[in-house]
């Protein structure tokens, strides 16, 4: 268990960004934990090493990548990241290379990742490459959730999400991982886009640990399309659990981050590109 002084955590990537830092569709974090450094996601591709670069990151010094899910805003920068970091381990559920689009309007779109990021991850030593969709412990007092149950009925994959580009073959994303810290003050969650559902998580990290204190939760919680039921269903299960504080990101949406600030009786910060935890 670490102490909240070992834990410094630094949002990469980010939809919103301020001046001198580039804004993309995509979510990335650095997490310093105990003597891990540990790179959660890469954003789309394009922000992730100039926007290191301006916060003073050194890839380098990564020991762990840890990919949330498959989708292309998560895994952009993968081989850009795997230059720098040449012996950190990588963290993934074996679900990360399914071929998947979205479907808007009936025009499919690749959301998969990208070729480039796959061939670097197949390129890399097997003994660095942890393929788990089970929880798993990467490090002491980290952990990743595997594969979520979704066990509420009001929790879905967020968005029009298939298989196949005629759409008859929801894709349930079930590749969808977070990460948790164990530390004194209670539970640290990362989430990439929270696929599961952020009340899902949360139980299932929660059942997982034992601890119910959540000190922090933050990352992309998919919920910018959400029907009015589910996000009322959301703020409620959010509010049955003891959270310190929120910092949603990325495809969770502006509107449900002003419910939540508005709604919760713990504090919001919206996240943002450099923003320091």
């Amino acid at each position: 268990m670490l102490s909240a002084k070992e834990i410094r955590i630094q949002i990469i990537v980010d939809n919103t960004a301020p001046e001198g830092l580039y804004g993309e569709h995509g979510f990335s974090v650095w997490i310093e934990a105990g003597r891990e450094r540990i790179l959660f996601d890469t954003g789309k591709g394009e922000a992730v090493i100039p926007n290191c670069n301006a916060l003073g990151i050194d890839l380098s010094t990564t020991t762990i990548l840890v990919l949330s899910h498959g989708h292309y805003d998560h895994t952009g920068g993968i081989a850009e990241a795997l230059a720098f970091a040449s012996a950190a381990r990588v963290v993934l559920h074996p679900g990360v290379f399914t071929d998947r689009w979205s479907i808007r309007t009936g025009v499919p779109k690749p959301a998969m990742m990208p070729a480039e990021s796959q061939k670097a991850l197949v390129a890399l030593p097997p003994e660095r490459v942890i393929r788990t969709g089970e929880p798993s412990m990467i490090s002491e007092g980290v952990g990743v959730t595997g594969t979520v149950p979704r066990l509420n009925g009001f929790e879905d994959p967020g968005g029009p999400f298939y298989l196949d580009t005629e759409g008859r073959i929801p894709d349930p994303i079930e590749d969808d991982m977070s990460l948790w810290i164990e530390t004194a003050e209670g539970l640290v969650v990362v989430a990439g886009c929270c696929h599961s559902g952020i009340v899902n998580t949360l139980d299932h990290i929660i059942g997982l640990t034992g601890e119910r204190r959540i000190a922090t939760i933050l990352g992309g919680f998919h919920l910018f399309a959400a029907s009015p039921e589910r996000l009322e269903r959301t703020i409620e299960g959010l509010g049955s659990h003891d959270i310190g504080r929120m910092i949603p990101c990325h495809c969770t949406g502006s509107e449900v981050a002003e419910q939540f600030r508005r709604r919760l009786t713990v504090p919001v910060i919206p996240g943002h590109a450099g923003l320091i935890v």
